[in-house]
């Protein structure tokens, strides 16, 4: 019998789409919360079904513009303890489905709204998706090349850090406080106000340096050698963090540059040192860098691509991928659960069903008959 995880009991209905919410109720359905998610049958078209997010749910169908399609809702939200959502503000209200709605009958409902500007403020209502998360809380800025224009990051992390984490805790704190006092919560994540705290570090060294953090040009983004990312013999990269002097005296003693040991934060010598470290580095392709300098104390990483990741045994060791091969013998990858825990673990318990392939066992486990869902079909409720 598997051991069961930390929200066991927990059930959770998740109406949003894309990746914020569903990436949020994944979480907690790794760790044994009861997960139904449902979508209407029109967005399967729109080729923005991420099933990968959907292991351990059930997926449903249902159309919350019809009123047996909120009645359905309503069957559901009587026995959930969590809702998330990710319309923009008033949607929700408009369709009937808002928190206070669903309070009125079911009143310690913890109830979860993530969206990119919050339910208030001057841009509550504006659309927008990653690129414009990180631009508003000035996270864009900070990354792309000196003096140069800012660079998009290949992954979503106001949607993930921002949207579903800050989501995720929000909940679990919700659930803790009912736990204490029996009462319900509303729950507003914006996306936007996520990613502000990820300033925490350059605002400190700006209020220091009297200066605005400018891209790749600080002490943690490039300025020096010994915090920074250098080509290989094989037109790869390797990254180095020394930022300890320790590991940088290491470094410098092992690549026999010991007259740059005290000159780690010189900023006149900042340019010689990096144009040094570029010339040894290239001298070496990244696999003889990995065995030079892996068992060594200096803070040093290849600078690995996804087929790298899916490779490393580090990855299998700590169960982060497991191997995948299909009916047809085809190998793919699965993510594991990040929060290791001792005693109630998160499981991979189910893969991810197909979309609304949870659809008529629901309805069926509401006591609707086989004929009224086959009805619903019919009808477009679901």
């Amino acid at each position: 019998m598997l051991t069961k995880g930390a929200l066991d009991g927990v059930t959770v209905l998740d109406l949003s789409r894309m990746l914020p919410g569903p990436y949020c109720s994944m979480i907690l359905a790794d760790h044994g919360a009861e997960v139904i998610a449902m979508e209407g049958r029109n967005f399967q078209g729109e080729g923005l079904f991420f099933n990968d997010l959907n292991r351990n749910k059930k997926h449903m169908t249902l159309n919350l513009k019809t009123e047996e399609g909120v009645n359905v809702f309503y069957k559901l939200a009587k026995n959930a303890d969590v809702i998330i959502e990710g319309f923009r503000p008033g949607v929700a209200g408009r369709l009937g489905i808002d928190y206070q709605s669903v309070k009125r009958i079911k009143d310690n409902i913890i109830y979860c709204s993530i969206t990119g500007y919050g339910q208030t403020g001057d841009s509550c209502d504006l659309a927008g998706h990653d690129i414009n998360y990180l631009s508003r809380s000035g996270i864009l800025s900070l990354i792309g090349e000196k003096n140069g224009a800012p660079t998009i990051p290949g992954v979503q992390f106001a949607d993930i850090a921002g949207g579903s984490m800050n989501a995720a805790v929000g909940i679990l704190l919700a659930l803790y406080a009912r736990e204490r006092d029996g009462e319900g919560q509303y729950i507003d994540i914006s996306m936007t106000d996520g990613m502000l705290g990820f300033l925490t570090l350059p605002y400190y060294f700006s209020k220091k340096t009297g200066q605005m953090p400018p891209a790749s040009d600080t002490l943690l983004s490039h300025r020096y050698g010994c915090y920074n990312t250098y080509e290989t013999a094989d037109n790869k990269f390797i990254s180095v963090g020394a930022v300890e002097s320790k590991f940088w005296r290491q470094l410098c003693e092992f690549l026999d540059l010991q007259e740059y040991t005290s000159l780690q934060y010189d900023d006149e010598k900042r340019e010689e040192i990096i144009g040094r470290l570029r010339e040894i580095f290239l001298k070496k392709t990244q696999n003889e860098w990995i065995l030079l300098l892996s068992e060594r104390e200096v803070c040093f990483t290849p600078v690995q691509n996804l087929k790298d990741v899916l490779m490393d045994s580090r990855f299998r060791e700590r169960e982060m991928v497991f191997q995948k091969i299909g009916r047809d013998g085809e190998i793919t990858y699965e993510f594991g659960v990040p929060v290791k825990m001792s005693r109630t673990p998160g499981k991979l318990r189910t893969r991810p069903e197909g979309f609304g392939q949870g659809t008529r066992g629901t309805l069926l486990e509401l006591g609707y008959s086989e004929e009224q869902v086959d009805q619903f079909f019919e009808q477009g409720i679901v």
